[in-house]
């Protein structure tokens, strides 16, 4: 039975020599941003490709972007394609911050119309605590390949969309802002360079997706939070945003987890909507 959203390490372990399954190794650190890279060249899952957030999982920056724009479609695909990651094969994400980048692959395969991928629940720091086998020696080459990509326009929504939806008087949608209190609040921004956030936008942070292990709470738990936090809003209406479009979908995956539908995701977040200084801001709760 494939997975589709998360997988524990027991269950990867049993599957590292199988044919039809591709890892990735998604450690990535936005203050340092080549520690993720030289991780995984000193130990990583064997087996497992590096997929470095800025040059494999984002697209150019521009003067309009935010800090990690979604790749172009014929890019990432030739990526996959580099590494022979196939749709019908399992594919397995991980990282060592609860899942904050693996996620961004994960919803990157689901855009492209994946459905067999997953991220490793616990990520790096649960593999090594089961005392899992690690290597350094990175992988032969594949034979490339090239896999069909069909990017799915429903599941993103841009800057100007979503412009439109706030000047509207009807009801919004439900924009879930997946960063800290404090950045939600504007009472700090270590990342951008404007603090606050889009007005109407609720705050969700991503961190209460996890149990003290760093692993993704219980189902039931995570619907009941989600469930809580939508009221009586549709939860196919969920916009998820964050500060440049990556750890947002930290809260889509658990909604997913949670059973409740897919929602979508506003690629360029707090990062794009800053870029225009007209655009309103707001601070507090």
């Amino acid at each position: 039975m494939p997975h589709d959203t998360l997988i524990g390490v027991e269950q990867l372990a049993r599957h590292l020599t199988d044919a039809g399954w591709r890892i990735v190794d998604c450690r990535f650190d936005l203050a340092d941003t080549q520690r993720g890279e030289r991780d995984y060249a000193a130990a990583h899952i064997p087996g497992a490709r590096y997929a470095h957030l800025d040059r494999d999982l984002s697209g150019p920056i521009t003067p309009d972007s935010g800090r990690h724009p979604l790749p172009p479609p014929e890019r990432l695909c030739a990526w996959l394609g580099a590494h022979a990651i196939e749709p019908a094969e399992q594919i397995v994400a991980y990282d060592d911050s609860g899942g904050t980048m693996a996620v961004r692959l994960w919803w990157l395969l689901r855009w492209l119309g994946y459905r067999n991928a997953a991220v490793l629940d616990g990520g790096w720091q649960a593999w090594t605590d089961a005392a899992l086998p690690t290597t350094g020696a990175v992988p032969p080459k594949p034979v490339p390949t090239r896999p069909d990509c069909r990017p799915d326009p429903a599941l993103v929504v841009d800057t100007d969309a979503l412009a439109t939806v706030l000047q509207q008087d009807s009801g919004m949608p439900v924009l879930m802002d997946a960063r800290t209190g404090e950045r939600f609040r504007g009472e700090a921004e270590p990342i951008d360079p404007v603090a606050g956030h889009i007005p109407g936008a609720i705050n969700v942070p991503l961190a209460d997706n996890l149990d003290s292990h760093g692993r993704f709470k219980a189902p039931e738990v995570l619907r009941q939070r989600y469930l809580t936090v939508l009221g009586s809003a549709p939860p196919e209406t969920v916009i998820a945003m964050c500060g440049s479009g990556v750890t947002a979908c930290h809260n889509l995956l658990a909604m997913v987890i949670a059973g409740l539908p897919l929602g979508r995701l506003y690629a360029g977040s707090w990062s794009e909507w800053i870029r225009d200084p007209a655009r309103p801001i707001a601070s507090g709760d």
